[in-house]
């Protein structure tokens, strides 16, 4: 079945995607041409918007079994090239979910945003040499998903519930933020209405900063003329972007001078109580010659973090004057709720997103756990989708959360969370483990029941950014052709995997810090996560080819078995001993699929209850080529790590 490949493919046969991304933009350009005719010259008309292919859906339920693919624009370089990339995937990888977009902050992070501006380092000049139209950032955004959605995919962005500490958002809104005071190792005040002091200060500097003009008083400037004008008081205009960020600077050297930093970020239980971290190791000195500290929970547990660079926005007020670091969850913060879920409409409405990946969807700060029943204000991630569900009713939320036992990641259980936050599908942890082990079987069957008995679907994640570091090269040394297999042709289960995943090499040792797509989340020239030059991608010819194999079959097949639910001849084991699977469609079958999970043992005289009717033997990962033979109710062997297709003839 490696003939009759999809004329949309078979041209992209003999490159990598770090080929392809080498092409000259013509020839990238007549290709989509040839594809897609006159319609692709409306896509590159940003005034246009190309519906979306999921546009036509009046629900979410579309993105409890969608493909997913994760770029990290900075190891592609700008927002074009991922057009490229997306012509080495096949149909079956039908949703895109681009990074972070917006101007990162502290270490350039992607996850700490310090506007709502587009990062204007994800602009490609050779793209406005062929349009010149396509002059901004943005323009070229909004192109290049018209043109993924002309592709038949849609299109993601990250809803993060944090900024950079000192972002303009806190800076332009510090009533929508925590504040504290800190004396070198002391925290001074905390308490709620400490954002009153900030905003004096502000205003004080925009008084000495714009003589002679005419200003409102205070109270109006925070809260009532539009949120744009204010920016450009405070900033100055968009497209000036050092004097943007020059002004910022002078800012945050006016409240460090005084004190004043937004309470940073925190990850688990307990989540609320913190310290400056007195350890020497703790301390950061920046190019301006601030010193910074980190916090630390004052009570941790397993998975207590705290993101000193981060500010969450303040959802709650908290009880006592924050004396003992308690929230109030009955009183909510409630315009800073509105505040994030209009902005992330809005930028739905001009780009034209179809889903939200939330960023730590797995927080869930309530000692008491999940709440028996709905709750007003009770997730942001859900408010978000809420709000611009009301207009877009198809927009759909995919969760970073892992799945962990109840009360370790989160307070109460995770599963619980995920419904009541309204995640239609959520990233899972099955891509921290080595495929086949036990572990992996026995994680994968619970994947499954939660699929079949949860209003949620796990995705079988195959690799993300986050795990695309040194720490994690283990999980990736074999195993990875029955990952994609699985990925493709699970029909009813989402899958996600992270770019560079089909051509990874193996790192029985490290490798230098370029070849990991983690280290481009920031941008540090030094230390251990420190990088020089451009990301480099792997060299794995052979991985690469058995994938595009896969890829093949997919293009030929998946039309006819996209969304169909299956039906298990060999399910998966809970205990994790039994690591061959079988499976068809549940409703006219037509192609029978196995895997074997374990990628170091082969396993002999499988029986296999085949549907009825005739079957040949068409396709497997691990074999150049299969001879067409009728099917035997007991396979000879499966070889280690094989996935094997039959079809029905």
């Amino acid at each position: 079945m490696k003939q009759n490949i999809h004329d949309g493919f078979s041209h992209l046969l003999k490159f990598s995607p770090e080929e392809v991304l080498l092409l000259p933009f013509e020839e990238i350009l007549g290709y989509l041409e040839s594809l897609y005719g006159p319609d692709l010259y409306d896509a590159f008309d940003f005034h246009q918007t190309i519906k979306s292919p999921t546009s036509h859906f009046q629900d979410t339920a579309w993105l409890q079994t969608a493909n997913t693919v994760g770029i990290n624009v900075r190891t592609i370089q700008h927002f074009w090239n991922i057009i490229p990339y997306a012509l080495t995937l096949p149909k079956a990888f039908n949703a895109i979910h681009i990074l972070p977009i917006w101007e990162p902050g502290v270490v350039a992070s992607l996850y700490g945003p310090s506007s709502w501006h587009i990062n204007p380092e994800f602009f490609s000049p050779s793209l406005q040499n062929y349009f010149p139209s396509l002059d901004t950032v943005e323009k070229q955004l909004k192109v290049v998903i018209n043109i993924l959605h002309l592709m038949g995919k849609s299109v993601g962005m990250d809803v993060v519930p944090h900024t950079d500490r000192y972002s303009e958002m806190a800076l332009a809104h510090p009533v929508y933020f925590e504040w504290l005071q800190r004396d070198d190792l002391k925290i001074l005040r905390q308490e709620n209405d400490l954002y009153r002091n900030v905003e004096h200060l502000i205003y004080q500097y925009v008084i000495n900063n714009t003589p002679g003009e005419s200003l409102p008083d205070q109270d109006t400037f925070f809260y009532q003329i539009p949120e744009n004008e204010r920016l450009n008081i405070l900033f100055g205009e968009k497209y000036d972007y050092a004097g943007r960020l020059r002004r910022r600077k002078q800012l945050v050297q006016l409240l460090y001078d005084h004190g004043y930093e937004t309470v940073p970020a925190t990850m688990g239980p307990p989540y609320r109580g913190i310290e400056v971290d007195p350890n020497p190791e703790a301390k950061v000195v920046d190019e301006e010659g601030r010193v910074w500290r980190d916090y630390r929970i004052t009570q941790p547990q397993q998975f207590s973090r705290v993101f000193g660079p981060l500010a969450r926005y303040r959802l709650y007020w908290s009880k006592d004057d924050n004396r003992d670091w308690e929230l109030d969850f009955g009183r909510p913060n409630t315009a800073a709720w509105e505040y994030v879920a209009q902005q992330y409409k809005s930028i739905k409405t001009e780009f034209g997103f179809d889903f939200m990946r939330g960023d730590m969807s797995h927080v869930q700060m309530r000692p008491d756990g999940v709440p028996p029943q709905p709750v007003p204000f009770y997730d942001l991630l859900a408010y978000v989708k809420t709000e611009v569900c009301r207009d877009y009713p198809s927009f759909g939320y995919f969760a970073e959360s892992f799945l962990a036992p109840p009360g370790e990641m989160a307070y109460g259980d995770e599963c619980d969370h995920m419904e009541a936050s309204l995640a239609d599908s959520t990233l899972g942890d099955l891509q921290s483990e080595p495929m086949g082990t036990e572990k992996f079987v026995r994680d994968f069957a619970q994947y499954r029941k939660w699929l079949e008995t949860r209003k949620f679907a796990p995705n079988f994640t195959l690799f993300t950014a986050d795990k695309d570091d040194p720490r994690f090269d283990a999980f990736y040394l074999d195993g990875n052709e029955i990952r994609y297999f699985m990925a493709l042709f699970l029909t009813d289960m989402p899958s996600y995997v992270g770019l560079g995943f089909e051509c990874r090499d193996p790192h029985p040792a490290p490798a230098p810090n370029e070849h990991y797509s983690k280290l481009y989340v920031f941008q540090m020239p030094d230390g251990t996560k420190g990088t020089q030059g451009p990301f480099v991608w792997g060299k794995n010819r052979g991985l690469y080819y058995k994938l595009f194999c896969q890829k093949i079959l997919a293009e030929e097949i998946f039309s006819l078995i996209e969304d169909a639910p299956i039906h298990w001849l060999l399910p998966p084991d809970p205990t994790g001993e039994q690591r061959v699977i079988a499976w068809t469609q549940a409703e006219q079958p037509a192609f029978v699929f196995v895997a074997n999970m374990n990628p170091k043992t082969s396993y002999s005289n499988i029986q296999i209850p085949f549907p009825e009717g005739n079957w040949e033997q068409c396709f497997s990962t691990e074999k150049e080529e299969v001879e067409a033979s009728l099917f035997s109710a007991v396979l000879s062997v499966v070889e280690a790590g094989e996935g094997l297709v039959w079809k029905k003839s």
